[in-house]
């Protein structure tokens, strides 16, 4: 392999889990650094063969240099952008055994090693997401927890069509979503973006078909229909094409202003769904309530289309100036009734459940029960056909009400007083913590390895779990990130991982560095995640979510994209006797019980605040004299 491959100071600080700072300071304190060999002043390149060699002399080498190795190979057969985007789809075809472009010799065993050390589909995933972080072109990635919640308030489906799909998260996720799902449609506008969305999908055996092109003016699907429509389209795009498609049969509900493309992406996903089928759409708050757009509005309402408008708390999508919303539409069928009201849902209230606040909502309507909360209200499509055709959720809904009694403020203080005082002792175990004296070296070994040794098992959820279609409890991502209990639900299957006590649940997500011991039986893993079963005889529990939560956190470091995934067979930790593993263990789970005890304290002191302020607000409360 090829020793001329060049790495920048991003891809140092990646090789050794640190920040991009450290990199800086270690090139002016260290005369020994290795000097530039490429690039320019402000950005320049390194020999990555001199780096590791400096790296491994430092004891900071992280990791096996095995993917950066194999992504620099891959960058240095490439003279720039276009090409490297060739390079890797070319890549892509010969993993999948296509092999139209068979690469040369030094990229076929680069990628032959990548494969070895992470598998074919996290091979390509790990390549290709590299290249979006170092692409020039800015890469738009919609949250997984807002995936998943607009894929569950349209599903189950056989058919999904995204008509800009990016990436493809939102029919990856459909592909292990929904048990049955037979066909997976997108289309994007990028061609390199639909090549490796294309590739990664066919890499997990997904049944999927990804054109490139624009959907709008070319569509790459005329005449089919689908269950569900999902997307998160172009916002404010003033060039969709309103001149040429003025007569386009799309537009059933009327021609979508000039200013209004987002009108025009949710006509062209109704006119893709089938009868009784579902359009689920990411729109911006502007859509609600534009003059330009009330007709169109309006004709929603009146046939029956347009089902529920759901407000996302601010920040559910990162670096949108606005809270985005959700809405939800259903192609109405021959001889249906057409629908009299129309749900509204606003979730900013609580912004760390609100896939369950509006997952909950939109059930309970669906089944015609009582959807009417603090934060959801069913309203009459009559009272909406006004001049305006407002349809912002929060405009409907009620003013938060007053406690549902007058001891609610003092219960909730008294039990913040309670946990506010124990915290103390919490944080005094800590004490127990000491500086200590080194002595040498300390032999490391791998997850991967302890579990080729039989010492571990890990365990991963099935492919197609089936959220939502079940009784059984699950404990998904976001569970394990707050520090719940399982809120999750599938159907029953022999496939399921059931938790056990004393196994340790850890997060894929390098966004969220997280690694639990479980302390009860049943939930079901879910998606995202990934278990370490421990023999308690041979390693302690605690001691293993530890190592597994610090190489979570170096994760985090060296990713710089929402899609990174942390590698749990090749987190490190130390060969230690089960006793020395015990007392390490006790000191990590000090730390963790710290972590629990804070997030709780939080939790009842905005309990506090909130109750005081509505009973403050509605008399209820008032100053001692």
């Amino acid at each position: 392999m090829s020793n001329d491959a060049t790495v920048t100071a991003a891809d140092i600080a990646r090789l050794a889990a640190v920040g991009r700072a450290a990199v800086s300071n270690w090139r002016r304190r260290h005369d020994d650094f290795p000097q530039p060999v490429g690039g320019t002043a402000v950005s320049p390149t390194f020999s990555l063969a001199e780096i590791e060699d400096w790296l491994r002399g430092q004891g900071k080498l992280a990791d096996s240099p095995v993917e950066e190795r194999v992504w620099q190979t891959l960058r240095s057969a490439a003279a720039g952008d276009v090409e490297l985007a060739d390079v890797l789809t070319s890549a892509g075809s010969f993993l999948l055994d296509r092999r139209d472009e068979e690469p040369d010799e030094e990229i076929a065993h680069a990628l032959s090693q990548l494969v070895d050390e992470l598998g074919v589909a996290e091979a390509f995933e790990f390549l290709r997401t590299r290249y979006l972080e170092h692409h020039s072109r800015r890469v738009y990635l919609t949250p997984e927890p807002v995936v998943r919640l607009m894929l569950e308030l349209g599903g189950p489906a056989r058919t999904v069509l995204d008509p800009a799909c990016g990436t493809g998260a939102y029919l990856s996720t459909a592909h292990g979503l929904f048990k049955d799902v037979e066909q997976l449609l997108g289309q994007e506008i990028d061609e390199t973006t639909a090549r490796m969305s294309d590739i990664a999908l066919a890499l997990r055996d997904a049944p999927a078909e990804v054109c490139p092109g624009d959907s709008l003016l070319a569509d790459a699907f005329p005449g089919r229909a689908v269950d569900l429509v999902v997307c998160n389209p172009p916002f404010n795009d003033r060039g969709w094409g309103y001149e040429e498609l003025t007569g386009d049969p799309r537009w059933e509900y009327g021609l979508p202003p000039r200013m209004e493309s987002e009108l025009a992406w949710l006509q062209h996903g109704l006119a893709h769904v089938r009868p009784g089928g579902h359009v689920v759409l990411l729109m911006p708050p502007a859509v609600a309530n534009r003059r330009s757009g009330r007709r169109v509005r309006a004709e929603l309402l009146r046939r029956g289309a347009l089902r529920a408008v759901i407000g996302l708390p601010s920040g559910a999508v990162p670096n949108m100036a606005v809270a985005l919303a959700v809405w939800v539409l259903r192609r109405p069928s021959p001889g249906d009734q057409p629908a009299d009201d129309v749900l509204m849902v606003d979730t900013s209230s609580d912004p760390d459940n609100f896939q369950k606040t509006a997952l909950n909502a939109w059930r309970r309507y669906a089944k015609g029960k009582s959807a009417e909360t603090d934060s959801s209200v069913v309203v009459r499509i009559i009272d909406l056909l006004d001049d305006e055709v407002e349809l912002t959720p929060a405009r409907y809904l009620p003013q938060r009400s007053a406690p549902t009694s007058e001891g609610s403020f003092v219960a909730a203080r008294e039990l913040l007083e309670k946990k506010s005082a124990e915290l103390p002792r919490t944080v005094a175990d800590l004490s127990s913590l000491t500086l200590a004296q080194t002595h040498g070296e300390i032999s490391m070994t791998t997850v991967g390895e302890l579990a080729k040794a039989g010492v571990v098992q890990v365990l991963r959820p099935p492919s197609k779990l089936g959220l939502g279609q079940g009784n059984d409890p699950v404990l998904t991502l976001e569970d394990v990130a707050q520090g719940r209990a399982a809120t999750g639900t599938a159907a029953p299957d022999d496939d399921h991982v059931r938790i056990s006590v004393g196994d340790v649940v850890v997060s894929l997500a390098a966004r969220y560095p997280v690694a639990r011991v479980m302390a009860e039986d049943g939930p079901v893993l879910g998606p995202g995640l990934a278990l370490v079963r421990v023999d308690p005889s041979r390693t302690d529990p605690d001691f293993v979510a530890g190592w597994l939560l610090l190489g979570a956190q170096g994760a985090r470091l060296r990713s710089s994209t929402s899609s990174a995934r942390f590698d749990v067979r090749r987190a490190r930790l130390p060969r230690l006797t089960l006793a020395e593993q015990a007392e390490l263990g006790r000191a990590f789970r000090r730390l963790t019980d710290l972590e629990a005890a804070l997030r709780e304290t939080y939790e009842l002191g905005a309990d506090v605040l909130r109750l005081g302020l509505e009973g403050l607000g509605a008399g209820t409360l008032r100053p001692a004299e």
